[in-house]
């Protein structure tokens, strides 16, 4: 089995033009129950996780690119932030991975950053622009 055949996308929120991501993401409906109960909990972890300057936790705020989850429930994360200079720049990621760590079952966790393509607004929820009046 090949490296890339042991990946499994489990979330993968890449806008459509987005040529980064070279897997299709899995339909939440096509995973196992016990997958589906997994993407749950690290969308929980995830939406733990706040930047202290935005009342929004970061999977609304659009920050998350793609979740990938090996056979071996290893889990390596694509994100970024709403800025490079963003003051808690070194301390984002390791948050993230404790965020996730968390959840039963996992195990190594790796959290990349990038910064293409660039954070924009588009890529909040419905809920973020509540939250921030910017509907």
């Amino acid at each position: 089995m090949t490296e890339d055949e042991k990946q499994m996308p489990v979330i993968d929120t890449s806008l459509p033009d987005d040529t980064a991501a070279q897997d299709e993401p899995v339909a939440i409906e096509d995973l196992s129950p016990e997958m589906a109960a997994l993407t749950d909990e690290l969308i929980g972890a995830l939406k733990s996780v706040y930047d202290p300057e935005i009342p929004v936790d970061i999977y609304e705020l659009g920050l998350i690119y793609k979740v990938d989850v090996s056979d071996d429930r290893d889990v390596t994360i694509d994100m970024t932030l709403t800025a490079p200079g963003c003051p808690v720049a070194e301390h984002m990621p390791r948050w993230v991975e404790d965020a996730v760590r968390s959840v039963d079952g996992v195990g190594d966790v790796m959290v990349n950053m990038t910064f293409e393509p660039p954070w924009d607004p588009s890529r909040m929820s419905d809920e973020a622009r509540v939250a921030l009046n910017m509907f």
